[in-house]
């Protein structure tokens, strides 16, 4: 549900402002300057439909309306949508296809995309190609007459690839297809996909928005009042919503999203710099190095490079990957990313263990491959948990 933003114009806000302030307003009934809670399922009406534009909550929720007005704002995108998951999002996003439609994907997808793809929307009929997306002309040689919509993840997860989205873009609208783009590494604050051309935004709200490890939420941003209209009636339809309490958290979130973020960076850059020094890492991912496949197009459309890094450790063997993250005590070993809190993950048995051994392995997935959600602790210690797992 939209709901028009600040009087002086959501996109007139700096985006430090923005993460406070956009697309809020004080709650109506009492002023109150956060949103409150609007724990209810249901709305009282004065007659049929005689209602204050809520009528049940799986259609619509104020607290949720803000959330979702916050997120468009962050996006500088005119509807947003709230879900229980960022894998609801994607879901909803998938419900815009009819069997036979194809979809081509970033090749080095998060398993739970995936997953989703592969073993629940290939079964109706639903084909996924999968592309670099490096060499734009081969990404233009995939496409059909059944090409519906290009799915990109970027940076990607766990290999830090960088996908170019406005060369997509170019593609996408020369075919009259959709792009969807998954913004949940870099976040608003490092790139707008939509300002890029993207027509879909994706986030897995849990992770950075939020920032607290303490919700799973998902969210949609578009543009064009069409494509909103499609997917608010499979929000409502299919009901894979956020509660109000999941939305009051990442609310609060949001609003140190930019300090959180930036430490994240600063933070990450530091430790990326170390480990590309140290004698006992054999390979390591982060956009920020110049040497990055991808570097100048990182710097063309993100701002910064982000908190997150995957490494192979020398020798490049499981058992030596799973000694490391074992001793790790700072970074916890953990699923998911984007905490305050730094995480630590083995994304071949974790994160992408839906994907076959050999596809994964293919895109670089290996065995011995680690990777670090840089939180904002003191770097110092970071690098010193760093250094005694690595001995």
């Amino acid at each position: 549900m939209y709901v028009d933003s600040l009087s002086m114009g959501k996109k007139e806000l700096k985006f430090n402002s923005k993460a406070i302030h956009g697309g809020q307003q004080p709650d109506a009934a009492y002023g109150a300057v956060m949103p409150p809670i609007y724990q209810t399922s249901t709305y009282a009406q004065s007659t049929p439909g005689g209602h204050k534009g809520y009528e049940y909550s799986r259609g619509a929720n104020p607290t949720r309306t803000a959330l979702e007005n916050a997120v468009a704002s962050l996006e500088n995108g005119n509807f947003g949508m709230g879900f229980g998951s960022g894998m609801a999002a994607i879901d909803a996003v998938m419900k815009l296809l009819q069997p036979g439609d194809q979809v081509i994907c970033t090749g080095d997808l998060y398993g739970g995309s995936y997953r989703l793809f592969k073993r629940v929307y290939e079964k109706f009929g639903i084909k996924f190609r999968f592309s670099d997306m490096v060499d734009m002309e081969e990404l233009t040689s995939q496409i059909t007459g059944n090409t519906k919509m290009v799915w990109v993840e970027t940076p990607t997860n766990p290999m830090m690839n960088i996908i170019d989205i406005q060369a997509v873009s170019k593609i996408t609208k020369q075919h009259n297809i959709w792009l969807a783009v998954d913004n949940t590494f870099a976040t608003p604050y490092l790139q707008r996909p939509l300002e890029l051309g993207a027509d879909v935004v994706m986030h897995s709200a849990t992770k950075y928005l939020a920032g607290h490890s303490d919700v799973v939420v998902g969210a949609l941003v578009v543009n064009d009042q069409e494509l909103a209209d499609q997917l608010y009636f499979i929000q409502k339809s299919s009901g894979g919503i956020c509660g109000p309490m999941d939305s009051f958290l990442t609310l609060r979130g949001i609003k140190t999203l930019h300090v959180r973020m930036q430490r994240h960076c600063e933070n990450g850059e530091y430790i990326a710099k170390y480990l590309g020094n140290h004698p006992k890492i054999d390979k390591e991912y982060w956009p920020g190095f110049a040497d990055h496949p991808n570097h100048e197009v990182a710097k063309k459309q993100m701002s910064g490079f982000g908190g997150m890094i995957s490494l192979v450790p020398k020798g490049g063997s499981y058992e030596s990957a799973i000694k490391i993250v074992e001793k790790l005590k700072i970074f916890t070993l953990a699923e998911s990313l984007g905490g305050v809190e730094s995480l630590v993950g083995h994304p071949a048995s974790m994160s992408h263990g839906s994907i076959p051994k050999e596809e994964r392995e293919k895109n670089g997935v290996v065995d011995a491959l680690i990777r670090l959600s840089v939180g904002i602790e003191d770097v110092e210690d970071l690098i010193a948990d760093l250094e005694q797992a690595l001995n």
